[in-house]
C-alpha cells in the first residue's frame, strides 16, 4: 500500500464515516487512484442517519500497508601431537549460542506513516499488539494471545499464538481469528494483518 494512497484515505476519512471511506479506499484498484462516489456527501449523511457504524476510524489500513601474497613460507603454530586435546593457554573460550530473548516492547518498522503504526509487548508467556493511531489520537487492541519463547539459537523461530477471547472479543479493532502465526528472524517479528480482504505483513523491531 503506497503512502499516497494512505494519505488519500486519511484525508477522505476526515470527511465521512469510516465505513464509506474504507469501502472506497479498498476498491481503488491497482491504479492507485481513489474512486470516490460523486454523491459522497449524501452517502455520509445516510450512513450517519442509519448509524451503520460507530465513528471508529479504521486508519489501520496498514499504515498498513545492496592484498598481495608473500613468498615467505608461513610459520606453523599448530600444536604438537602430544598437545592435542589440551586447552591452549590464553585462548578465548567460545560460549555456546543462546536462544534470543524476545520479551519486551516492540514497534512496527515497516509502517508508511510516522504516526500510525502497531506496537507490541511480550511478557509472561503472552504477546499483546495494539494499533497506535496518532492521527486519530487513539490506541486500540489488535491482538492478545499466547507466546512460545524460542528454546535454541536457530536462525528463525515460529509459533502459533492462541487468541485470548476475553481480552479481544469486545475490542472493535481486534482480530477475530482464533490463531495467528508469528515468525522471528533476523531481529524481526513478522505477522499478517488483514482488513476487508486486504492483507499486509507487519514487521516489528525490539525497542
Amino acid at each position: 500500500m503506497s503512502s499516497s494512497k494512505l494519505m488519500q484515505f486519511l484525508q477522505l476519512n476526515r470527511l465521512c464515516d469510516p465505513f464509506v471511506v474504507l469501502q472506497s479506499f479498498l476498491t481503488c484498484g491497482n491504479s492507485g487512484t481513489m474512486r470516490v462516489p460523486k454523491n459522497i456527501n449524501g452517502l455520509c449523511q445516510d450512513v450517519v442517519m442509519k448509524k451503520l457504524l460507530a465513528p471508529i476510524v479504521f486508519v489501520a489500513a496498514l499504515a498498513l500497508t545492496g592484498c598481495g601474497g608473500t613468498d615467505t613460507a608461513p610459520t606453523s603454530n599448530a600444536p604438537l601431537a602430544s598437545d592435542e586435546g589440551k586447552p591452549v593457554e590464553g585462548a578465548p573460550v567460545e560460549e555456546a549460542p543462546q536462544a534470543p530473548d524476545l520479551t519486551g516492547d516492540w514497534k512496527q518498522s515497516n509502517s508508511q506513516s510516522e504516526i500510525d503504526f502497531m506496537v507490541a509487548t511480550i511478557a509472561d508467556g503472552a504477546i499483546s499488539i495494539d494499533w497506535e493511531l496518532g492521527s486519530q489520537d487513539m490506541t486500540a487492541v489488535y491482538w492478545v494471545g499466547t507466546f512460545d519463547a524460542p528454546t535454541d539459537a536457530t536462525e528463525s523461530h515460529t509459533w502459533t499464538s492462541q487468541r485470548d477471547e476475553a481480552a479481544t472479543d469486545t475490542a472493535l479493532m481486534a482480530s477475530t481469528v482464533d490463531t495467528k502465526e508469528f515468525v522471528y528472524q533476523d531481529g524481526l517479528i513478522s505477522y499478517t494483518v488483514s482488513i476487508q480482504g486486504e492483507s499486509a505483513t507487519v514487521e516489528l523491531t525490539k525497542n
